[in-house]
């Protein structure tokens, strides 16, 4: 048996309306000023205003930094950091999609610390300790809420990774019901991230291991299961619940297992062209699963019948097959663009981003179940042009 680390959130809290335990969890903490970091659109929708509401009933100050940006670009997060120094904050909030919460983690940090965004890059680079931390999802997608990572946009316009323990958060908060208002595309493309985030920790080259498989195989058959019935029904809260309990345990797997080729394709997508995280996921996820059908044909059958209950299939490459082109019909029934073309890439980014992917970012190629090379890279993007 291999030695394994697991890392995870403290506690999960999960069920419909659970956002009302965001009181007596600050009450827990003894804090007295509490920081919440969010987005226009959940201020848009109310979620910010309930949670600040709640907070102040309970006797606690509330300062709300609302202008994160997707992708997080670092004068953003210079800004929260510099706000809650102000709010003299001692209790962080991450309210909203992977972009708020990524931004949340990285202010619990630096909020009472001189270390730069540039010197916590990588792996285990963040120098002491944080504020206490609550994570609550409005998408069930990028399980931010209980990994310890977070990923910014720099002044070049690359996204950098920071993982480290310190970003973990000490609760995660999930309330189906803050999904509900989440647009079809939005949700879609979310739920597809999540599905890759749990298919790329099942076959991880290099961090497989036996809880995240656990995890992947039930986070599959959840969010398999959920997101046709939602994109059906965008208020079908039971299905709502287990696409973000799926896109949590999803999260779980991928954090200690690792994420690998779909993510190294998808992360120039959003940082050059800012293309949504869960959309760039979906562009490239069919094409780079069936470069990797020579050497994963096992693992992707093993995974089939979470996605494709009760079928029988010859062999392993059968088995495969179905399970690709079902996330690709998944993919393709979503209503998400899926050419990159028509969202503003040409031939001529294929290179720069192919690159980046092999130069920058080959810590994911690594992980991938099948090596990856530049001209492989560049073939793979120009199959979705």
């Amino acid at each position: 048996m291999q030695t394994l680390t697991f890392l995870t959130a403290p506690t999960i809290i999960s069920g419909a309306g659970s956002l009302r335990q965001l009181t007596e969890i600050a009450r827990g903490r003894d804090c007295k000023s509490v920081f919440v970091v969010t987005d226009p659109g959940i201020v848009a929708c109310g979620y910010a205003e309930t949670a600040r509401n709640l907070l102040r009933d309970a006797g606690l100050a509330v300062t709300m930094f609302d202008k994160v940006a997707a992708d997080p670009p670092y004068p953003t997060v210079h800004a929260a950091i510099e706000a809650a120094r102000g709010a003299g904050a001692d209790f962080v909030v991450g309210l909203g999609g992977g972009s708020s919460i990524d931004t949340a983690k990285v202010v619990s940090v630096l909020v009472n610390s001189e270390q730069s965004l540039d010197d916590m890059i990588g792996a285990d680079k963040v120098i002491g300790g944080r504020l206490p931390l609550i994570a609550i999802p409005t998408t069930a997608g990028t399980g931010s809420e209980v990994t310890f990572v977070s990923v910014l946009t720099n002044d070049a316009n690359e996204k950098k990774a920071i993982y480290s323990p310190q970003l973990m958060p000490d609760v995660a908060l999930l309330d189906p019901e803050l999904t509900v208002g989440m647009p079809r595309h939005i949700t879609a493309a979310t739920a597809l991230d999540a599905m890759v985030h749990a298919v790329e920790a099942y076959t991880s080259r290099t961090r497989k291991n036996p809880i995240s498989d656990a995890l992947a195989v039930q986070a599959l058959q959840l969010l398999g299961n959920g997101l046709p019935k939602v994109l059906a029904d965008g208020r079908d809260i039971e299905a709502r619940s287990a696409m973000l309990l799926g896109a949590t345990m999803a999260g779980m797997a991928f954090v200690n297992a690792s994420v690998a080729a779909v993510h190294a394709l998808a992360y120039p997508l959003g940082a050059r062209f800012h293309i949504p995280h869960g959309h760039s996921n979906a562009l490239v996820m069919g094409v780079v699963f069936r470069f990797n059908l020579p050497v994963a044909a096992k693992l992707y059958a093993e995974l089939a019948p979470t996605i494709l209950p009760g079928r029988g299939y010859n062999s392993d490459e059968a088995a495969a097959n179905a399970f690709v082109g079902k996330l690709e019909n998944l993919a393709a029934e979503s209503g998400l663009e899926m050419r990159l073309s028509k969202l503003g890439v040409s031939d001529d980014d294929v290179p720069g981003m192919a690159g980046e992917v092999t130069e920058k970012i080959a810590r994911l190629i690594a992980t991938n179940p099948r090596d990856m090379s530049f001209d492989d890279v560049c073939g793979l993007y120009r199959k979705v042009l």
